[in-house]
């Protein structure tokens, strides 16, 4: 067992979903499995007409450190992801919160590498693209157009950060408080592009540790080429309205 008592402040790890029937409870039961104290888990669940929020509820009721936000409607992962934040941030004993998939693609037993590097950083960035990191059961298209699209957007925004697009991170939550993450305009995969570059642009500390991304376990993937071709106008949107800033 972890003993994580930092500032008596314990982790927070937040789920989107969307139709992840099958996924859910074995996500939330290898989270604990893991053996971190007081870790939380709050599940933000889109409405799934799949049966997601309530096999969530069953969850909640078993275990007594989760807790379910249902939202009317499918809006976005970067909506979702500013609903649990909201959340997180009424306890004022999360200190670390995580964004995290609920496919099993972002594996449980990194959380503990994150909170050993959140101690001397503000964010942590699991990265696929760092010595040590790399992706599982992609085809080589999609990993060069990965790849090629992280290079790019790193240039375009002049960033030192390998993994951009990411989705496993930690904040601190003074970050958080202290940024306007509502205030993002980024309602899909783009979020984690834009909160990641404005936090760099306030001069917060960001740490990559290397991770191994796998392909979701069950189910079908959200990812389709169009999100990753539209970002890049976005990125530019981001780098413009930002330059001065």
């Amino acid at each position: 067992m972890l003993q994580w008592h930092y500032d008596f402040m314990y982790p927070v790890v937040i789920l989107p979903t969307y139709n992840e029937e099958e996924n859910i409870a074995g996500i939330v039961r290898e989270i604990f499995l893991v053996g971190i104290d007081d870790l939380r888990i709050i599940i933000v669940d889109d409405n799934s007409p799949d049966g997601t929020g309530k096999i969530a509820d069953n969850l909640a009721a078993k275990y007594s450190q989760l807790q379910v936000i249902h939202r009317e409607k499918k809006e976005g992962l970067g909506r979702a992801y500013k609903a649990g934040f909201k959340q997180a941030l009424t306890d004022k004993e999360a200190g670390f919160i995580f964004e995290m998939d609920a496919d099993f693609s972002h594996q449980p037993k990194y959380l503990k590498d994150f909170l050993k590097a959140i101690k001397s950083a503000d964010i942590v960035l699991g990265s696929r693209y760092m010595p040590g990191g790399g992706v599982e059961n992609w085809n080589l298209t999609r990993r060069f157009i990965s790849w090629l699209a992280n290079f790019t957007i790193r240039i375009l925004l002049g960033v030192p950060i390998r993994d951009l697009t990411g989705g496993y991170k930690c904040f601190n939550r003074r970050v958080l408080e202290n940024m306007d993450f509502t205030g993002a305009e980024s309602r899909g995969y783009n979020f984690q592009i834009e909160i990641t570059y404005k936090a760099y642009k306030k001069g917060y500390k960001i740490t990559e540790i290397p991770i191994i991304f796998v392909e979701r376990r069950a189910g079908l993937s959200k990812f389709n080429f169009m999100i990753m071709f539209e970002s890049f106008w976005k990125v530019l949107k981001l780098r413009v309205s930002n330059k001065d800033k």
